[in-house]
């Protein structure tokens, strides 16, 4: 069901991410081009996320008919698999942004809503620079989404993607500018419209603008999830403590992973020797959890999850190694998952 009018208009609000959740939907990789030998590699790790997320919370793994069984088989049964057509599988950038509300109802009972925003997206930069060209399978998702869930849809004809936010729930909003003011998602519109968007769509009152990303992050144009987000909601106001977290590597692709790729004509070129965008901040938060990136480098693998553990005290860290493998296509666990936030 669409719904007329912004969501603030109607008293929904971008929860933060560490609040309670319904499920997490991801999707499952099988792109030849972006995905090495035939995604072998990316769904064994794709099937680490969900597994360990699904210990803390539901999970619902969208695959494609060519893929459903395949994925099946590779998934615990407390899993649901369900069928559905995509381009490629960055559920936080292509699923939709869940926003909540609280009201009481006429007999003073309070009433917990949750809707969804459906941005519009062009693949990350459109025909030119995007990652592949024909993204219209990936623009249906969210809808697809909200159908299932049969939740309240809010259409949103911006281009933005999930990654590209982050929001501590009382009104704050992390993005960067080289990604929401680049020229190829929304030319037509000025930072100041663009900000107004983010704050009638997402509920908040300020918007913090970070120049970039993390360096080498191209696919995205610099997401703030591969660069910072909040941990607790100390925005609103209140003075920004900074906790830092050191980058792998650097990490390149290598000979043999690129040797894996199949070039289809219309995707970006993965090259042999290109310095991947590999982040520890590009985690994923659970119901008291935290699925946490390794990346077979000892020393700062030890020290993200000793960070992660400090920064949230009353959640378990869980590492998932191989986290290279998701980086090799352009992001990590948090590009590849999207919560559901919990009626109540």
């Amino acid at each position: 069901m669409d719904v007329e009018g912004t969501p603030s208009f109607h008293g929904y609000h971008m929860p933060a991410q560490w609040e309670p959740h319904s499920q997490c939907w991801m999707g499952w990789p099988e792109r030849q081009d972006n995905w090495r030998d035939d995604a072998v590699h990316a769904q064994h790790v794709f099937a680490e996320v969900a597994s360990a997320t699904s210990k803390f919370e539901p999970v619902t793994v969208c695959a494609s008919a060519t893929q459903w069984a395949n994925a099946c088989s590779q998934l615990p049964e407390n899993i649901r698999v369900v069928e559905m057509s995509m381009n490629d599988s960055w559920f936080c950038d292509i699923g939709p942004t869940f926003v909540v509300s609280k009201s009481k109802s006429s007999l003073g009972i309070l009433e917990h809503k949750v809707a969804g925003i459906d941005w519009n997206f062009n693949s990350w930069g459109g025909t030119d620079d995007g990652c592949y060209r024909d993204c219209s399978l990936d623009i249906l998702v969210a809808r697809k989404i909200l159908e299932i869930e049969r939740l309240p849809r809010f259409p949103q004809y911006m281009i933005l993607e999930g990654g590209s936010i982050h929001v501590d729930g009382e009104g704050t909003c992390l993005t960067t500018e080289e990604c929401l003011l680049n020229k190829n998602r929304n030319p037509h519109l000025t930072k100041v419209q663009i900000e107004d968007e983010l704050k009638a769509y997402l509920g908040v009152k300020k918007v913090i603008w970070l120049p970039r990303g993390l360096f080498g992050d191209d696919d995205t144009n610099g997401h703030s999830d591969n660069m910072c987000c909040f941990v607790k909601p100390d925005a609103n106001g209140r003075k920004l403590q900074i906790i830092k977290l050191h980058v792998p590597g650097p990490l390149y692709m290598t000979d043999e992973e690129a040797a894996g790729l199949i070039q289809i004509g219309e995707a970006k070129p993965r090259i042999s020797g290109t310095r991947l965008a590999a982040s520890y901040i590009n985690f994923y938060i659970a119901n008291g959890g935290i699925i946490a990136l390794q990346f077979g480098d000892q020393k700062w693998d030890n020290e993200a999850i000793c960070v992660l553990s400090l920064a949230f005290p009353d959640h378990e860290v869980v590492g998932i190694e191989g986290a290279k493998e998701i980086a090799l296509g352009g992001g990590n666990i948090h590009c590849i998952t999207q919560q559901q936030p919990a009626f109540a």
